[in-house]
Protein backbone atom coordinates (compact mmCIF):
# COMPACT_ATOMS: atom_id res chain seq x y z
CA UNK A 1 0.00 0.00 0.00
CA UNK A 2 1.39 3.16 -0.91
CA UNK A 3 2.83 5.60 1.92
CA UNK A 4 1.72 9.17 -0.24
CA UNK A 5 -1.75 10.73 2.03
CA UNK A 6 -4.39 10.10 -0.41
CA UNK A 7 -6.02 13.23 -2.07
CA UNK A 8 -9.81 14.32 -2.51
CA UNK A 9 -8.87 17.16 -4.43
CA UNK A 10 -7.55 16.13 -7.57
CA UNK A 11 -10.67 17.41 -9.64
CA UNK A 12 -12.58 20.09 -9.70
CA UNK A 13 -15.50 20.62 -7.44
CA UNK A 14 -18.38 22.44 -6.54
CA UNK A 15 -19.57 22.70 -2.95
CA UNK A 16 -23.78 23.05 -3.16
CA UNK A 17 -25.88 24.04 -0.44
CA UNK A 18 -29.37 23.80 -1.02
CA UNK A 19 -32.28 21.41 -0.37
CA UNK A 20 -32.82 18.14 -2.16
CA UNK A 21 -36.35 17.84 -3.74
CA UNK A 22 -37.17 14.23 -5.31
CA UNK A 23 -40.05 15.49 -7.94
CA UNK A 24 -40.74 19.07 -9.13
CA UNK A 25 -37.24 19.65 -10.77
CA UNK A 26 -36.03 22.32 -8.57
CA UNK A 27 -32.84 22.57 -6.13
CA UNK A 28 -30.08 20.18 -6.30
CA UNK A 29 -32.37 17.28 -8.20
CA UNK A 30 -31.29 19.84 -10.99
CA UNK A 31 -27.90 21.44 -10.35
CA UNK A 32 -26.40 18.18 -9.60
CA UNK A 33 -26.96 17.00 -13.39
CA UNK A 34 -25.96 20.54 -14.80
CA UNK A 35 -23.10 21.01 -12.76
CA UNK A 36 -21.43 17.05 -13.46
CA UNK A 37 -22.21 18.37 -17.50
CA UNK A 38 -20.16 20.82 -17.07
CA UNK A 39 -17.30 18.66 -15.88
CA UNK A 40 -17.23 19.58 -12.62
CA UNK A 41 -17.80 17.38 -9.13
CA UNK A 42 -21.33 18.61 -7.57
CA UNK A 43 -20.95 17.81 -4.06
CA UNK A 44 -24.51 18.46 -2.29
CA UNK A 45 -24.90 20.01 1.36
CA UNK A 46 -28.40 19.38 2.14
CA UNK A 47 -30.75 21.73 3.81
CA UNK A 48 -34.01 20.32 3.91
CA UNK A 49 -35.82 17.04 2.00
CA UNK A 50 -38.84 17.53 0.55
CA UNK A 51 -40.66 14.23 -1.32
CA UNK A 52 -41.93 16.93 -3.90
CA UNK A 53 -41.89 20.67 -3.93
CA UNK A 54 -44.00 23.22 -2.05
CA UNK A 55 -45.91 24.13 -5.39
CA UNK A 56 -48.06 21.08 -4.83
CA UNK A 57 -51.06 20.65 -2.30
CA UNK A 58 -49.23 18.33 -0.43
CA UNK A 59 -45.72 17.47 0.33
CA UNK A 60 -43.48 15.31 3.17
CA UNK A 61 -40.51 17.98 4.53
CA UNK A 62 -37.98 16.65 6.56
CA UNK A 63 -35.86 20.03 7.89
CA UNK A 64 -31.67 18.82 8.17
CA UNK A 65 -30.41 22.15 9.74
CA UNK A 66 -29.49 20.50 12.92
CA UNK A 67 -27.49 17.75 11.14
CA UNK A 68 -25.67 20.03 8.43
CA UNK A 69 -22.81 20.67 10.75
CA UNK A 70 -21.85 17.44 11.83
CA UNK A 71 -22.29 16.45 7.95
CA UNK A 72 -19.74 19.54 7.15
CA UNK A 73 -17.73 18.42 9.96
CA UNK A 74 -16.55 14.92 8.23
CA UNK A 75 -16.00 16.92 5.30
CA UNK A 76 -13.31 18.56 7.53
CA UNK A 77 -11.63 15.32 7.76
CA UNK A 78 -11.07 14.23 4.67
CA UNK A 79 -9.48 18.32 3.91
CA UNK A 80 -11.66 18.46 0.90
CA UNK A 81 -10.85 21.71 -0.54
CA UNK A 82 -13.49 23.57 -2.93
CA UNK A 83 -13.15 25.60 -6.33
CA UNK A 84 -17.02 26.71 -6.04
CA UNK A 85 -19.03 27.31 -3.42
CA UNK A 86 -22.68 27.58 -4.28
CA UNK A 87 -25.82 28.50 -2.19
CA UNK A 88 -29.75 28.35 -2.96
CA UNK A 89 -32.82 28.79 -1.21
CA UNK A 90 -32.33 28.83 2.34
CA UNK A 91 -35.25 28.16 5.24
CA UNK A 92 -34.24 29.88 7.97
CA UNK A 93 -31.40 31.71 9.87
CA UNK A 94 -29.77 29.01 11.18
CA UNK A 95 -29.02 27.88 8.00
CA UNK A 96 -27.68 31.14 6.32
CA UNK A 97 -25.22 31.56 9.40
CA UNK A 98 -24.86 27.80 8.89
CA UNK A 99 -23.70 28.72 4.91
CA UNK A 100 -21.51 31.39 6.35
CA UNK A 101 -19.54 29.63 8.35
CA UNK A 102 -19.09 26.69 5.65
CA UNK A 103 -17.57 29.99 3.18
CA UNK A 104 -15.53 30.73 5.93
CA UNK A 105 -13.95 27.34 6.73
CA UNK A 106 -13.36 25.96 3.12
CA UNK A 107 -12.79 29.21 0.87
CA UNK A 108 -9.61 29.34 -0.02
CA UNK A 109 -7.67 31.08 -2.64
CA UNK A 110 -9.07 30.37 -6.38
CA UNK A 111 -12.59 29.52 -4.81
CA UNK A 112 -15.86 31.02 -6.51
CA UNK A 113 -18.90 31.81 -3.66
CA UNK A 114 -21.99 32.10 -5.85
CA UNK A 115 -25.17 32.98 -3.78
CA UNK A 116 -28.37 32.75 -4.97
CA UNK A 117 -30.17 34.86 -2.07
CA UNK A 118 -33.69 33.23 -2.89
CA UNK A 119 -35.59 35.58 -0.57
CA UNK A 120 -38.59 36.66 -2.46
CA UNK A 121 -40.66 37.91 -6.25
CA UNK A 122 -42.86 39.74 -7.98
CA UNK A 123 -42.05 42.76 -5.71
CA UNK A 124 -42.84 40.60 -2.45
CA UNK A 125 -40.52 39.06 0.19
CA UNK A 126 -41.49 35.37 1.14
CA UNK A 127 -43.67 35.05 3.80
CA UNK A 128 -41.48 32.93 5.93
CA UNK A 129 -38.77 35.31 5.78
CA UNK A 130 -38.15 37.17 9.11
CA UNK A 131 -36.20 40.33 9.22
CA UNK A 132 -33.18 38.62 11.23
CA UNK A 133 -33.19 36.36 7.81
CA UNK A 134 -32.87 39.45 5.95
CA UNK A 135 -29.94 40.94 8.01
CA UNK A 136 -27.80 37.86 7.21
CA UNK A 137 -28.53 37.42 3.80
CA UNK A 138 -27.02 40.65 3.62
CA UNK A 139 -23.72 39.49 5.42
CA UNK A 140 -23.85 36.25 3.28
CA UNK A 141 -23.90 38.22 -0.17
CA UNK A 142 -20.59 40.01 1.27
CA UNK A 143 -18.74 37.27 1.33
CA UNK A 144 -19.81 36.18 -2.53
CA UNK A 145 -17.87 36.68 -5.78
CA UNK A 146 -21.38 36.29 -7.68
CA UNK A 147 -24.53 36.80 -7.15
CA UNK A 148 -27.75 36.36 -8.97
CA UNK A 149 -30.65 37.70 -7.65
CA UNK A 150 -33.76 39.05 -9.23
CA UNK A 151 -35.24 42.40 -9.09
CA UNK A 152 -37.41 41.74 -6.00
CA UNK A 153 -34.14 40.25 -4.21
CA UNK A 154 -31.85 43.21 -5.26
CA UNK A 155 -34.11 45.77 -4.22
CA UNK A 156 -34.52 43.91 -0.51
CA UNK A 157 -30.93 43.51 -0.11
CA UNK A 158 -30.63 46.93 -1.10
CA UNK A 159 -33.18 48.61 0.67
CA UNK A 160 -34.68 50.16 -2.75
CA UNK A 161 -38.09 50.72 -3.24
CA UNK A 162 -39.68 48.16 -5.96
CA UNK A 163 -41.52 49.37 -8.99
CA UNK A 164 -42.77 47.33 -11.96
CA UNK A 165 -40.91 50.19 -14.59
CA UNK A 166 -37.41 50.19 -14.55
CA UNK A 167 -34.91 51.95 -16.38
CA UNK A 168 -31.23 50.92 -17.89
CA UNK A 169 -29.91 53.57 -15.02
CA UNK A 170 -31.97 52.61 -12.39
CA UNK A 171 -30.58 49.04 -13.08
CA UNK A 172 -27.16 49.95 -13.49
CA UNK A 173 -27.64 52.17 -10.15
CA UNK A 174 -29.06 49.04 -8.19
CA UNK A 175 -26.23 46.40 -9.61
CA UNK A 176 -23.67 49.06 -8.49
CA UNK A 177 -25.40 48.98 -4.90
CA UNK A 178 -25.10 45.17 -5.02
CA UNK A 179 -21.29 45.34 -6.05
CA UNK A 180 -20.61 47.61 -3.39
CA UNK A 181 -21.47 44.73 -0.76
CA UNK A 182 -18.98 43.12 -2.13
CA UNK A 183 -19.33 40.81 -5.10
CA UNK A 184 -17.38 41.37 -7.93
CA UNK A 185 -20.23 40.26 -10.30
CA UNK A 186 -23.90 40.89 -10.54
CA UNK A 187 -26.64 39.23 -12.97
CA UNK A 188 -29.55 40.62 -11.85
CA UNK A 189 -31.99 38.30 -13.59
CA UNK A 190 -35.76 37.59 -14.79
CA UNK A 191 -36.77 41.04 -16.13
CA UNK A 192 -39.83 41.33 -18.46
CA UNK A 193 -38.52 43.65 -21.31
CA UNK A 194 -42.03 43.13 -23.65
CA UNK A 195 -41.24 39.81 -25.59
CA UNK A 196 -37.93 39.83 -24.21
CA UNK A 197 -36.85 38.30 -20.71
CA UNK A 198 -33.08 39.96 -20.25
CA UNK A 199 -31.04 39.52 -17.25
CA UNK A 200 -28.93 42.84 -16.35
CA UNK A 201 -25.12 41.90 -15.83
CA UNK A 202 -22.35 43.73 -13.96
CA UNK A 203 -19.19 43.46 -13.33
CA UNK A 204 -17.18 45.95 -11.22
CA UNK A 205 -15.97 48.83 -12.67
CA UNK A 206 -17.35 47.97 -15.99
CA UNK A 207 -20.43 49.18 -17.65
CA UNK A 208 -23.83 46.86 -17.13
CA UNK A 209 -25.05 45.59 -19.90
CA UNK A 210 -28.29 43.04 -21.20
CA UNK A 211 -28.35 39.68 -21.93
CA UNK A 212 -32.13 39.23 -23.55
CA UNK A 213 -33.56 36.22 -24.72
CA UNK A 214 -37.42 35.78 -26.43
CA UNK A 215 -39.84 35.14 -23.63
CA UNK A 216 -41.34 31.54 -23.86
CA UNK A 217 -43.98 29.99 -21.68
CA UNK A 218 -44.51 30.77 -17.77
CA UNK A 219 -41.92 30.50 -15.39
CA UNK A 220 -41.39 27.24 -13.90
CA UNK A 221 -39.79 25.60 -10.84
CA UNK A 222 -36.18 24.77 -10.99
CA UNK A 223 -35.59 27.62 -13.71
CA UNK A 224 -33.30 29.72 -11.41
CA UNK A 225 -31.28 26.65 -10.13
CA UNK A 226 -30.51 25.94 -13.79
CA UNK A 227 -29.28 29.49 -14.20
CA UNK A 228 -27.36 29.46 -11.01
CA UNK A 229 -25.73 25.90 -11.47
CA UNK A 230 -24.39 27.06 -14.99
CA UNK A 231 -22.97 30.42 -13.60
CA UNK A 232 -21.32 28.52 -11.02
CA UNK A 233 -19.69 25.72 -12.88
CA UNK A 234 -18.63 28.50 -15.69
CA UNK A 235 -17.07 30.53 -13.07
CA UNK A 236 -15.13 27.16 -11.94
CA UNK A 237 -14.23 26.65 -15.47
CA UNK A 238 -12.76 30.27 -16.17
CA UNK A 239 -15.50 30.87 -18.86
CA UNK A 240 -16.09 34.51 -19.47
CA UNK A 241 -18.96 35.72 -17.29
CA UNK A 242 -20.83 37.54 -20.20
CA UNK A 243 -20.82 34.36 -22.27
CA UNK A 244 -21.78 31.92 -18.94
CA UNK A 245 -24.73 34.17 -18.76
CA UNK A 246 -26.33 33.94 -22.60
CA UNK A 247 -25.60 30.27 -22.26
CA UNK A 248 -27.27 29.61 -19.18
CA UNK A 249 -30.22 31.90 -20.52
CA UNK A 250 -30.36 30.18 -23.60
CA UNK A 251 -30.04 26.66 -22.02
CA UNK A 252 -33.10 27.62 -19.51
CA UNK A 253 -35.34 28.79 -22.86
CA UNK A 254 -34.55 25.18 -24.73
CA UNK A 255 -35.73 23.67 -21.36
CA UNK A 256 -39.00 25.65 -21.11
CA UNK A 257 -39.64 24.83 -25.05
CA UNK A 258 -39.36 21.72 -24.47
CA UNK A 259 -41.63 21.36 -21.14
CA UNK A 260 -44.14 22.98 -23.67
CA UNK A 261 -43.44 20.80 -26.43
CA UNK A 262 -44.30 17.54 -23.92
CA UNK A 263 -46.85 18.93 -22.37
CA UNK A 264 -45.56 18.88 -19.04
CA UNK A 265 -47.73 20.35 -16.17
CA UNK A 266 -45.81 24.02 -14.58
CA UNK A 267 -45.82 22.19 -11.12
CA UNK A 268 -43.29 19.48 -13.08
CA UNK A 269 -40.65 21.56 -13.64
CA UNK A 270 -38.72 21.52 -16.90
CA UNK A 271 -37.81 18.47 -18.52
CA UNK A 272 -33.78 19.70 -18.88
CA UNK A 273 -32.88 16.00 -19.13
CA UNK A 274 -33.95 15.88 -23.01
CA UNK A 275 -31.52 18.77 -23.61
CA UNK A 276 -28.93 18.32 -21.47
CA UNK A 277 -26.74 17.00 -24.22
CA UNK A 278 -26.61 20.52 -25.73
CA UNK A 279 -25.05 21.77 -22.53
CA UNK A 280 -21.64 22.24 -23.36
Amino acid sequence: MSQNKISHNNQKKIALINDFTGFGRCSIAVELPVISMLRVQCCPVPTSVFSNHTGFESFYFDDYTDRMRRYVAEWKKLELKFNGICSGFLGSAEQISIVREFINEFNSEGTVVVVDPVMGDYGKIYSTYTDEMCRLMKELVALADIITPNLTEGCILTDTDYTDKWHEKDLSELAEKLSDMGPQKVVITGIPQGKYISNYCYERGFPGYFVKTAKVGTQRSGTGDIFTSIIAADAVNGVDFHESVKKASSFVKKCIMKSIELDIPLTDGVCFEEVLHLLK
